[in-house]
């Protein structure tokens, strides 16, 4: 295996050889890499930007830094999103917040577990706000969430990853 740190070059050859290193295909290139290291590793931009023609290393960061559907941080196998709009945030959404930062022991601005189980982010809005306070995990969506829910709910899938 041909690795530049911790990434496959070869792997990244095969995703940019099925879009024909074509440029005007490198967010579907960026999802790819994204959905196999579940976050766009530094030296993975830089292979792209040096091996695909009319790009740089600097126009790749800049596409992935401009989508919020990027991440230049790992995130866990399990993503939540907890809703901190207003309908959420008049609801209850902080309480839920703050029993999942101390369920999965995320303290001093951390995101990710140690682990790389999970990782915790904020959003203004998940479009659901007849079920405010809204937690999604993954494509899953937690509607009424309490402080005592949300930890059966992450009880409930770290059980189900230690079997």
């Amino acid at each position: 295996m041909n690795t530049i740190n911790k990434v496959n070059t070869e792997e990244l050859n095969k995703i940019m050889a099925k879009y024909d290193y074509q440029k005007s295909y490198l967010i579907a290139i960026l999802q790819e890499v994204q959905s196999i290291y579940r976050y766009l590793p530094e030296e993975a931009m830089i292979y792209i930007g040096t091996k695909m023609e009319g790009l740089s290393p600097a126009t790749v960061l800049g596409v992935a830094t401009f989508y919020a559907q990027f991440s230049l941080d790992p995130k866990g196998k399990y993503e939540i999103r907890c809703c901190d709009g207003t309908a959420c945030h008049v609801r209850g959404s902080m309480p839920v917040l703050n029993a999942i930062r101390a369920r999965l022991d995320l303290k001093d601005g951390k995101f990710t577990t140690d682990n790389g189980l999970f990782s915790l982010e904020t959003v203004s809005c998940l479009g659901a706000c007849g079920l405010a306070p809204v937690v999604m995990i993954n494509d899953k969506v937690y509607p009424q969430m309490t402080s005592d829910a949300i930890k059966v709910v992450l009880d409930t899938i770290l059980q189900e990853e230690n079997k």
